[in-house]
């Protein structure tokens, strides 16, 4: 019964986070919010020192680990998974569900090497474990949206495959799976739809109203061959219900 379940959640306040755990605590989870600074009801840890892991593990049942450091990955995803994870075997933490990133091993870039090797971490720890590589977020494909368009024109390059993906559908998934035996496995999930960059880039700026041009371009380099090439996209499913279409309606 999930009212028996100690759930902690490293990351809590990222932008996943804030919707996992109310997820959580909707279904009867007892849910243990962890971020470095620490809030009422929360617990706070550290993943680069490894400061308040011991205790933010204990008498958990589960962890659904969601944090990541982008500009630091190494310490805090690599090093900081070990910490957590050791700490996590002694306790006797039976089932930990790292939330990854799809096409990590198929897109050449630092962060994305950093999350496989992540993974790996977990696949050694001792800690019966679940992978949940998951697509681009809707927000995170509108920052990057608003971030190419900051020098005015919207500035892509029009053949980039991606396969966003609604954060209610994920944070469901990760409900949906911690309700089960870890499976050992590296599970993908993303949306519903395949889109081009070009049909990403036109949506929004008519959901916002906006005139900006679009200057299409193609982008040099391996990473961009690679998700030029569908290496983000994936046929497993199930996949999320809700379309990058819906996510804009919403918004705007």
């Amino acid at each position: 019964m999930s009212e028996n379940v100690n759930v902690l959640v490293t990351g809590a306040s990222g932008t996943l986070g804030t919707v996992v755990v109310p997820r959580l605590e909707k279904d009867g989870y007892r849910v243990r919010p962890m971020s470095r600074r620490g809030r009422p009801g929360w617990v706070a840890a550290d993943l680069r020192t490894g400061e308040g892991l011991a205790e933010a593990v204990a008498g958990v049942d589960v962890i659904v680990h969601l944090a990541s450091a982008p500009g630091r990955p190494q310490q805090t995803d690599v090093e900081g998974t070990r910490l957590l994870l050791t700490e996590a075997r002694k306790a006797g933490v039976r089932h930990v569900l790292y939330v990854s990133i799809n096409g990590i091993d198929r897109v050449p870039y630092r962060y994305y090497q950093a999350k496989l090797d992540t993974e790996a971490v977990v696949k050694a720890s001792g800690v019966p474990y679940t992978i949940l590589r998951a697509a681009q977020f809707h927000p995170f494909v509108e920052m990057l949206l608003a971030t190419v368009s900051k020098a005015g024109p919207v500035i892509i390059d029009p053949k980039w495959q991606v396969q966003p993906v609604a954060l209610d559908d994920v944070a469901d998934r990760i409900v949906n799976l911690i309700a089960l035996p870890p499976t050992g496995e590296t599970i993908e999930y993303a949306g519903p739809q395949v889109l081009s960059f070009d049909e990403v880039a036109r949506s929004w700026l008519v959901a916002r109203g906006s005139k900006r041009p679009i200057w299409r371009l193609r982008f040099p380099g391996g990473m961009a061959k690679a998700i030029r090439a569908g290496a983000q996209t994936t046929t497993a499913t199930p996949t999320g219900t809700g379309t990058w279409q819906e996510y804009l309606a919403a918004k705007y």
